[in-house]
């Protein structure tokens, strides 16, 4: 598939992250430092909603059991060897697109 609009970068502060859908997919959208990330919304543990959760630097907590998730690689903390989905993105202008098939 290709590129789809997600979001305005106005729409993620930095340090923030937020749940979009993208081709109907739940996608997480966090701003790092102004940097943006794109990885699945779905955490592992109970299927909690990533981009409800709270940033501390690359590192979105999961709002309903605290699993930790780097969003620049989808990766959980505390044990790299997996993680959800990352997806690759492109900055337009001021329009964040996401390929919700493609993984970084």
């Amino acid at each position: 598939m290709a590129f789809a609009r997600a979001a305005k970068t106005n729409e993620i502060t930095p340090g923030t992250i937020r749940e979009f859908q993208v081709e109907g997919k739940a996608i997480a959208l966090a701003n790092v430092g102004g940097k943006f990330y794109a990885i699945n919304n779905t955490c592992l543990h109970r299927g909690g909603p990533l981009g409800q959760g709270v940033m501390d630097g690359n590192v979105v907590t999961c709002p309903w059991h605290g699993w930790q998730y780097d969003v620049m690689t989808g990766k959980i903390s505390q044990n790299p060897a997996v993680g959800v989905d990352c997806y690759r993105l492109e900055v337009r202008g001021e329009d964040i697109f996401v390929d919700a098939d493609s993984h970084c």
